[in-house]
């Protein structure tokens, strides 16, 4: 009750705030030959725009979002213009704090923070949602999509949306699908050019149950673990490999510990933007509609910001020493993944509702 509110009160200051913006902003375009003000006058206007500058100040909302990535990534390039978007709109009524490197905890932790309402928000990778609304895990499974194209059209569609929503009963609030890219795999041992050359290394995945299934069925070892414990996992070599798109290779300098990476794109990564869902339902319609658009702006942005990056990013890992199998025997992976589609027969409906948007384009 106390955090309803809070939420409450927050939620009518922004929205005098608004109204105070509104009705004495000004115009900027005011006639060249309007009477200047007197120095002494000049000096009181001066000082009540300070005064009521810091007012505004004080009285801004300030939402905390959180990423477990660091400032290179494409997570950052959302979070920024998403930040952007949201201040600019609501006349700095509300206030974004990006807090990267996981400062906020791991991606799972940031999700239950939001939960509670400890945390206000996050962009978050697809794979521990499943562990806050079961229906997400179709997103996962392995070979759902062939290209960006396909997997926007159901995204941002219907099947999109209404997978969203589902998080809405665990208090979380899914504003948009950002981008995290095709997930491809790399590891320190081998070339991998077939599902059977796979057999036995030992990979870290996503704290998901369908990667793990996926995994396993392609004869690996699937170990799932944050990313931050990944990264160390990495460097001392407790696991052979990972599987990650382009971008965060790239961003987290991956050759360093990895020198083959597969381009089989075994599956396409949300970041969704995230909020609790208390926060969310507290604001007025307005306000809830801006923070909708402004993330679905900010993913969009984002998309095309890792799209103009990928190939530098992929030539760069050349460079660096990383041997590339850029056509790997697809076929051979789709096969051994099937078992996880007889498994997980609780997303058959979706699969059929995804293909039939997929054939429709």
């Amino acid at each position: 009750m106390k955090k309803s509110m809070r939420f409450a009160a927050l939620a009518l200051s922004a929205a005098m705030l608004l109204g105070l913006t509104a009705c004495g902003g000004g115009d900027k375009n005011e006639s060249p030959t309007q009477e200047a003000p007197s120095t002494e006058e000049s000096s009181e206007a001066s000082d009540a725009g300070a005064d009521n500058e810091a007012a505004a100040a004080s009285d801004a909302v300030v939402l905390k979002l959180g990423t477990t990535v660091n400032e290179q990534d494409s997570f950052q390039v959302a979070a920024e213009k998403f930040k952007e978007l949201v201040e600019e709109r609501t006349n700095g009524a509300y206030v974004i704090e990006i807090y990267p490197n996981g400062t906020l905890g791991g991606e799972r932790d940031m999700l239950e923070s939001m939960q509670i309402g400890t945390l206000d928000m996050g962009i978050i990778t697809s794979g521990p949602f499943i562990n806050f609304s079961d229906a997400m895990g179709v997103l996962d499974m392995p070979y759902l999509f062939a290209s960006n194209e396909e997997a926007y059209a159901v995204l941002d569609g219907e099947i999109g949306r209404e997978l969203l929503d589902t998080l809405e009963t665990s208090g979380l609030k899914g504003l948009a699908y950002a981008e995290r890219g095709f997930r491809n795999l790399t590891n320190s041992k081998k070339p991998i050019q077939t599902a059977a050359d796979l057999e036995g290394l030992k990979v870290r995945v996503m704290e998901n149950d369908v990667y793990k299934a996926s995994f396993e069925a392609l004869g690996v070892s699937p170990d799932p673990m944050a990313w931050a414990d990944a990264l160390t996992a990495l460097q001392q070599g407790t696991v052979d490999g990972q599987e990650n798109p382009i971008n965060v290779i790239h961003s987290y300098k991956l050759w360093e510990s990895q020198k083959y990476v597969t381009l089989d794109r075994h599956s396409y990564s949300t970041a969704i933007i995230t909020m609790s869902g208390d926060l969310f339902n507290n604001l007025d319609a307005d306000t809830q509609q801006i923070f909708l658009d402004a993330a679905q702006e900010a993913a969009e942005f984002e998309r095309a910001w890792v799209a103009e990056q990928e190939s530098e990013q992929l030539q760069a890992m050349k460079d660096n020493g990383m041997e590339v199998i850029e056509d790997p025997d697809l076929a051979s992976f789709k096969e051994a993944v099937q078992p996880v589609y007889d498994k997980y027969t609780q997303y058959a409906d979706y699969v059929a509702r995804i293909q039939e948007v997929i054939a429709g384009m």
